[in-house]
C-alpha cells in the first residue's frame, strides 16, 4: 500500500517539473502535507475502531461489581445474577456468525451502526428494569444487548482488515486487542465507582459510552467501496467451506487457541476475584478492581507492543505465539504449587500468564484477518470471535465448579489446556514470510 502511494506521488512530481522553488520542491511539500493529513486521519480511524471493543467490554464487565447488590435488591440467587453476564455472552456468541455474513453481504458500517444503537438502547431498558425491580426485564434486555454486541467488535476486526494492509493492519489489530484489555482493566473500577451513586447507575452510564463510539464510527470511518457484487447465499457458503477446507487445519487450531486463552484469562480473573474477598485478604470494591487490573495491564501493554512490532511477519508471529503459550503453561503450572503461598508471587504469575496471552492474541488476529479475501473476512473473523465469546462465557461457571472440588484442580486443568494448545499450535500453525501476502 505504501509503495503504491509513493508511486502515485512520484508520478505527480515528475509530471510537473516546470515549477522549481528553492529548497524543497513542490512535490516534496505536497508529499509532506499528504502524509501529515493521512497520519492524523489514521489516528482518528484507529481511535474509532478501538472504541468498539472498548464499549463491548464496558457493557458487560461494568456489571460484575454490582451483581451482589443485584442479588440483594431483587431477591435473586447467585445463579440468576450470573445469567446477566452469561446470557449476554452466549447470545452474542451464537449470533456473531450471522452478523459476519450480513457484514460481508452488505457493509461493515451497515451492521455496526444499528448494532451499536440496539446495544445502547437495550442498556437503557435494562436500567429501567433495575429501577422497576424487574429481573425479567433485565434478563430480556441483556439478551437483546447480546444481539447488538454480535455486530460490534467482531465486525470491527474485519473492518480493520479491509482498511489497512501490511504492518498498519497488525498495529490496528494490536490496538483493538489492547483496547479490549483496557476495557477489562477499567470497567470493574468504573462499575464500582458508579455503584456509589446508585447500584444500577452502570446500566444508564453505558449507553453514553455506546453513543460516543457510534458517532466515531459514523463520522470518522470511511469504509472502502466494494468492487464486486455480493455473492448469493449458496455461493457464499461454498466459498466459506472452500476456505475452511484449504486452511482449516491451522485456522481451526487458531480459533481454539484464541478461545482457550480467553477462557483461561476470564476464569483465572474470576478465581482471583473470589479469593480476594475472603480471609486473609478481605479486599473488595474499588481496591479489588485495582488488584484485578494488574494482570490485565500486562495483557494491554503486551498486546499493543506486539501488534506494533510484528508487521505481518509470519516467522515472528509463529515464535511469539509459541512463546506466549509456553509462558502461560509455565506460569499456570507453577500456580499449582504456589497459589496459596504468597499473594504477591501469585499475582505475579497470573500477570506473567496474561503477558503470554498478550503475545498470542494480536498474532492470531492478524493471521486470521489476513488469511481470507474481503468477501469472506466477516464470516471467518466472526467464527473466531464467536468461539472467543463462548470461551469467556464458559470461564466463570466452570472455574466456580472446579473451585468447589479443589483449588489445585483449577490450575492443573488450565496449565494442561495451555500445554495441549501449545502442542497443537506448534505442529499445525506455521506461518512463513508475509502473512496475507
Amino acid at each position: 500500500m505504501e509503495k503504491t502511494k509513493q508511486r502515485r506521488l512520484d508520478i505527480t512530481f515528475e509530471s510537473d517539473v516546470s515549477w522549481k522553488p528553492k529548497g524543497r520542491s513542490r512535490g516534496q511539500e505536497e508529499n509532506k502535507e499528504k502524509k501529515g493529513g493521512e497520519s492524523k486521519g489514521r489516528i482518528w480511524e484507529f481511535i474509532a475502531i478501538a472504541s468498539v471493543p472498548l464499549v463491548l467490554v464496558l457493557g458487560n464487565s461494568m456489571l460484575v461489581p454490582i451483581l451482589p447488590d443485584m442479588q440483594e435488591r431483587l431477591g435473586i440467587s447467585q445463579f440468576q445474577s450470573s445469567l446477566v453476564i452469561t446470557l449476554f455472552s452466549v447470545t452474542a456468541g451464537l449470533v456473531i456468525p450471522i452478523s459476519g455474513y450480513l457484514s460481508d453481504r452488505f457493509s461493515r458500517k451497515g451492521i455496526m451502526i444499528p448494532s451499536l444503537i440496539i446495544y445502547g438502547a437495550a442498556g437503557v431498558l435494562a436500567g429501567f428494569g433495575a429501577v422497576w425491580n424487574s429481573y425479567t426485564t433485565i434478563i430480556i434486555a441483556r439478551a437483546i444487548q447480546g444481539l447488538g454486541a454480535a455486530g460490534t467488535a467482531p465486525i470491527a476486526m474485519a473492518l480493520a482488515g479491509d482498511l489497512y494492509k501490511e504492518g498498519t493492519e497488525s498495529k490496528a489489530l494490536g490496538l483493538t486487542e489492547a483496547s479490549n484489555g483496557t476495557g477489562k482493566v477499567v470497567s470493574p473500577i468504573i462499575g464500582s465507582l458508579l455503584a456509589l451513586i446508585v447500584w444500577y447507575a452502570a446500566f444508564f452510564a453505558f449507553p453514553i459510552f455506546c453513543a460516543l463510539s457510534l458517532l466515531a464510527i459514523m463520522f470518522l470511518i470511511k469504509e472502502p467501496e466494494k468492487t464486486k457484487e455480493p455473492m448469493k447465499l449458496g455461493e457464499y457458503l461454498r466459498s466459506i467451506g472452500k476456505v475452511l477446507k484449504e486452511k482449516g487445519r491451522w485456522l481451526i487450531t487458531s480459533f481454539i487457541a484464541g478461545s482457550v486463552s480467553l477462557f483461561v484469562l476470564f476464569g483465572v480473573l474470576f478465581y482471583l476475584s473470589d479469593i480476594l474477598e475472603v480471609a486473609p485478604y478481605n479486599i473488595d470494591g474499588v481496591m479489588k478492581g485495582l488488584v484485578l487490573a494488574i494482570p490485565l495491564l500486562g495483557l494491554v501493554a503486551t498486546s499493543y507492543t506486539t501488534g506494533s512490532l510484528i508487521k505481518k511477519n509470519g516467522t515472528v508471529m509463529r515464535w511469539l505465539i509459541n512463546i506466549g503459550l509456553m509462558i502461560m503453561t509455565v506460569a499456570l503450572g507453577l500456580c499449582i504449587f504456589l497459589y496459596n503461598k504468597n499473594i504477591y508471587l501469585f499475582i505475579g504469575l497470573l500477570t506473567l500468564s496474561s503477558i503470554g496471552t498478550g503475545l498470542l492474541l494480536p498474532c492470531l488476529n492478524t493471521m486470521i484477518t489476513g488469511s481470507v479475501k474481503r468477501e469472506q473476512r466477516g464470516m471467518i473473523t466472526s467464527i473466531y470471535n464467536s468461539l472467543r465469546f463462548l470461551g469467556v462465557a464458559a470461564g466463570p461457571p466452570l472455574f466456580g465448579w472446579m473451585m468447589e472440588k479443589s483449588h489445585q484442580m483449577v490450575f492443573i486443568t488450565v496449565s494442561t489446556m495451555a500445554f495441549i494448545t501449545l502442542g497443537l499450535v506448534f505442529f499445525l500453525v506455521k506461518p512463513k514470510g508475509k502473512v496475507g501476502g
